[in-house]
């Protein structure tokens, strides 16, 4: 890629695809767009990004890029980059998911994870809004609420005893074997090995109660915990 190419799509500390900006002007990034999309449409094509807005500073131009980044077939999960505590209110009440970045370990290999994993973690308090829980080489226990906003993360598998509304991120490494347990389902986002579900993506027989998730065959699974 040209150093001082506009945009750049890569998968950052995220288990998504990350869409950088390097250049504000509206039209030079439509233009970048698009010929992305015309050089990789197999990599980009109905793709879930994040979007980083952290050299935006108006919430009107972010509405603007995220329609014009949509128009081209790409869905906006999510922005990230955004440290002004107003902007970040405006940005929410536009319903746009917030989403922190975090600092992901690459492993090479799921025996590598496996010998590398260490001692669960375990949170006894309020998972509340803003706030991010990592397990790094781990699984993930959670013995209460967690709040809207809120971010669970682990490597290995996440455990939540209590109403769940924030994001949970199990096999952060890329472990497809990760799987996410909970007793009251009501997710904004869950996530296994980068395979996700938005909160509308959920079945709605299983919201409010309690659910197991998992992949099978690289899909996301759900089941009831009986």
């Amino acid at each position: 890629m040209r150093s001082n190419f506009p945009i750049e799509f890569k998968k950052s500390n995220f288990i998504f695809t990350v869409l950088y900006l390097k250049n504000k002007d509206i039209t030079v990034i439509k233009k970048a767009i698009q010929e992305k999309m015309y050089c990789v449409p197999f990599f980009l094509k109905s793709s879930s990004i994040i979007f980083d807005i952290s050299n935006l500073f108006e919430l009107h131009t972010i509405l603007k890029l995220c329609n014009i980044i949509e128009s081209f077939g790409l869905k906006i999960i999510g922005v990230t980059g955004c440290n002004d505590v107003q902007l970040r209110k405006l940005i929410n009440s536009a319903g746009i998911q917030l989403f922190n970045t975090y600092h992901m370990l690459k492993i090479d290999n799921k025996d590598n994870r496996i010998n590398k994993y260490q001692k669960t973690q375990v949170i006894n308090n309020h998972v509340r809004s803003g706030q991010r829980v990592y397990a790094i080489n781990s699984d993930l226990i959670i013995n209460t609420h967690v709040s809207e906003g809120a971010e669970l993360i682990a490597d290995g598998n996440i455990h939540i005893y209590g109403n769940m509304r924030g994001r949970a991120l199990a096999g952060a490494s890329g472990d497809t074997d990760s799987q996410i347990y909970c007793t009251n389902l009501q997710a904004e986002l869950i996530s296994i090995a980068g395979r996700f579900w938005l909160n509308e993506q959920i079945p709605s027989n299983f919201i409010g109660k309690g659910a197991r998730l998992y992949l099978v065959h690289n899909k996301m699974t759900i089941d009831n915990i009986i």
